[in-house]
């Protein structure tokens, strides 16, 4: 398969770089970059049992943090770096605010 694929100077120095310290080609640090990204999607995934019972555990949970009401924001900025490796709370002033 040929891909063409074009790129800002901030990603075409940081191919420039990769390529400087592995010596190696560009097919070859994408090949290497589509790996790592479909290992790790790979590994987040699933099965409809598992969500269930992650489901259940969180659902479980509730109720047991005395300061939940008073501290529900962090607990939701909480969740959403662990899951999505973001700060939640500037995400959501960002989507109401831009």
């Amino acid at each position: 398969m040929r891909i063409t694929a074009r790129i800002d100077e901030n990603y075409a120095q940081k191919l420039k770089v990769i390529q400087q310290i592995t010596h190696l080609n560009t097919t070859e640090v994408i090949k290497q970059a589509l790996d790592l990204l479909y290992d790790k999607t790979e590994k987040t995934k699933l099965t409809g049992k598992e969500k269930n019972q992650k489901l259940i555990q969180m659902l479980a949970g509730i109720g047991k943090d005395p300061d939940l009401s008073e501290n529900y924001k962090e607990y939701i900025n909480q969740g959403w770096k662990e899951k999505h490796d973001i700060d939640g709370y500037r995400f959501l002033v960002c989507i109401f605010q831009c």
